[in-house]
Formats: structure tokens, sequence, C-alpha cells
């Protein structure tokens, strides 16, 4: 393994004269793919480690949402046609050991996606909905025994030649993007504004010190009996957020919030949906369009493109080294205070253990100049989280790691 740590020459991110982020909140088709993906995969691992004391080779990380069709309107209306989600991946389907234990793909899959929507989803009903179509096939002979070899060494091998890049801290404009999402999600939120869909996408654009966020914000419409309601609710969660979000400031940054900014009052156009969703009619929805392994969409940062969603969290680096990046670089910010920021940069080689990435780079712009022995202690980081990584799946199915 060559690892590479060194200062960056990048400027400061806070520092730059524009910003932009991106969040695809929680109904966001994108992230619903993403949301169910997650839910299925988790308890395919669950139920393979109950079943054989470790999790079986899969990858469920395809997913397409096909928008349906609905006719919102003021004090309720109705979905015409409902959501598609089609599922395809592959699994181990059956196990010949002792005895045969087949592998109840369908129920799963199926219960997955219930289990989700009701969790997550206050007024779509999976049932009533969502029509699920799933297409799993078992893995390439190659593939399924390099995955199997894990067993005898303890130590997962690659599955393919991957990219991880992750960082730390967050800037401001990240935390309002996350931040104002999350406050528009947050149950007690919505007990307060039930009116608020799930569906809620931000876009942070910050131009020297002002952070202006344009928020598009599904509105149920049961829950607003006619336009005047409706702007009056977009009114008070703008306060909100104006209110709360910038506490979590470390700049003096100001805040300019936007809400649905396509609506047209004198034309009786506004952002109303039935579900909560623009799955019901105004969107589709793939893995891999929407938010990067942290949350957000940071085309300012470096990232990789690929889709954590839905990929095992044992050997799968497509997802481990998003997740291990990330781990690295918030445990190097938080243990090293003298450090501005940190980017982390992890490649695989298929068939190699994950615990040693074929390169490992690391930039680093120090608070202090002084400062000496930086790059000593950010290695003894990196060894101990890539050590940790065969017991990640654990992590993972207990649900301690997001990826969307």
């Amino acid at each position: 393994m060559e690892t590479i740590i060194q200062k960056s020459r990048r400027v400061f991110i806070e520092e730059y004269p524009v910003e932009i982020v991106e969040r695809k909140g929680l109904g966001h088709p994108d992230t619903i793919c993403d949301g169910i993906a997650e839910e299925i995969v988790r308890n395919f691992t669950r139920f393979y480690y109950e079943e054989f004391g470790y999790p079986l080779h899969f990858n469920l990380d395809k997913a397409v949402l096909v928008g349906g069709r609905s006719a919102p309107r003021f004090g309720g209306g109705r979905v015409l046609e409902p959501i598609e989600i089609v599922i395809a991946g592959r699994a181990t389907l059956s196990f010949k050991g002792n005895e045969r234990v087949d592998t109840p793909i369908g129920t799963l899959i199926l219960k997955s996606i219930s289990d989700y929507v009701r969790r997550n989803f206050r007024y779509l009903n999976p049932a009533e909905h969502i029509i699920v179509t799933y297409r799993v096939r078992p893995g390439s002979q190659d593939l399924v025994k390099l995955y199997e070899k894990w067993k005898k060494t303890g130590i997962p091998l690659a599955n393919d030649t991957s990219i991880g890049v992750g960082y730390a801290p967050l800037s401001d404009t990240e935390r309002a993007c996350k931040s104002i999402e999350a406050l528009l999600n947050d149950k007690d939120f919505k007990r307060k504004y039930p009116g608020i869909g799930e569906d809620v996408k931000v876009m942070c654009i910050r131009k020297g010190n002002k952070i202006k966020a344009t928020v598009a914000m599904a509105v149920v419409d049961r829950e607003v009996r006619n336009k005047e309601e409706y702007l009056n609710l977009k009114e008070s969660v703008k306060e909100e957020i104006l209110r709360e979000v910038p506490k979590g400031f470390k700049f003096n940054r100001e805040l300019e919030v936007e809400i649905n900014v396509a609506d047209d009052p004198d034309n009786d156009i506004f952002y109303i949906t039935v579900t909560g969703t623009s799955a019901e009619a105004g969107d589709d929805g793939q893995i891999g369009r929407g938010n990067r392994a942290n949350g957000l969409i940071t085309p300012m940062r470096p990232m990789s493109i690929e889709a954590p969603a839905g990929k095992n969290a044992v050997s799968h680096v497509g997802k481990v080294y998003q997740i291990a990046s990330s781990i690295i670089a918030n445990k190097v910010i938080k243990e090293l205070d003298y450090l501005k920021e940190i980017y982390v940069y992890l490649v695989s080689k298929i068939g190699k253990p994950i615990t040693m990435p074929q390169i490992v780079y690391v930039e680093y712009l120090p608070e202090d100049e002084s400062v000496r022995n930086i790059e000593s202690e950010i290695e003894s980081v990196i060894l101990e989280v890539l050590d940790s990584l065969p017991k990640l799946w654990i992590e993972f199915m207990e649900g301690k790691h997001r990826t969307y």
C-alpha cells in the first residue's frame, strides 16, 4: 500500500468566492431509490448472517422509480396511477450445506420497501401507491468465488477497482443545505406543519458572505384548504429556516431563503401533491443520480460518482471506501484540531484485501503552519480505520452508516 500525505495547495473552501451545494431530500425520487436499496441490502445482510453466520454474496444496487400520475387539489386530491419501482441485482439464491436454504428474495425486497416507506412517509401508502418489480440473478462465478475467500482469512478482498473520496469538515454552505432539509423533514417539525411533504430539495449558492437557499418543498394537498393557507405555510417555514439554520454557522454568513419559486398564484400554479413526493406524478428516480455518500451533491469538492446504495458492505469498495474515506477525514478533523480541512482518496485493486488500498492520498490544510508531525498523526488514523474495515458490514447492518 502506498500512502501519500501532503499539505494541500487548495484554497480553504470557506474562502472560495462562490460555493454551490445541493441536497435531494428524503422524499425525492432519486433519494427514495437510494433509501429503499439500503433497506433491502441491510435486510439481506441480516438474513444471511442469521442463517449462515456471515453475509453471502450479493449486490442489489440497481433501482429505478417510474413516477405515477395524480390529481392533487387543495383539501385533498387522489392518485390516478401508482408509482413503479424496479429492483435489479445479484444475490445468493440458495445455500447447499447440510440442508438447502433458499433466500426469500421476494419477501425480503417487498417487506423492505414497505417498511421503509411506512417509516419515512405519512401519506404514501406502499400497498396502494406503489407497484414493485424485481429481477435478481446469481452473481458470476469468478466474483462469487473471490467474495467467498474472505471466510478463510477474515479479510474481504475488493470485488472491484474503485475510488472512495471523503473530506471534512462541512462548510457553512454544506451545513445549511443539510440542515434545511433535515429541519423540514424532522418529525416534530412536521407535527407543527403537517402540510410539508417529504420531498424537499435544497440548492444553496454562496456568493461572498451570503448564502442563498432555493427550496423545493412538496406540500400535501389535504393539509391546506386554499391558496391562502398554502402561502401562509411557505412564509412560516421560511421564517423558521431563517431563525434556526444560521445557529449552525461557524462563520459570519447571511442567509436568504426562497421556497417554491415556480409558484404562480395568479394562475393557480402551486407545488401541491397528494402523497408528499413528486414521484406520484412529476418526476422519476434512479440510484446514483442524487446525493453522494455524505448526503450532499458538492461540485466544488472532489467526489466520486460511485453509487454506494445497494452495494454490499463486506467487499464492494464502491461502498466500503466511500464510507471509510469519510470516517478517516472526520476522525482526523476531530482529533487534530489544528487542521482546517482534509481530503482523503482511497483506490482499491480488485482481488486485494480491502485493508490494503493500492494508494491512499491525503491532502490537508493546516490552521497553524508551525505544527509538526502532522503526516504521522494522519497516517495512524488511516491505519486504524483501514484495520477496522472487515467489521464494517456489521456496523452497516446495525444502521450506523448512511450513504444518501
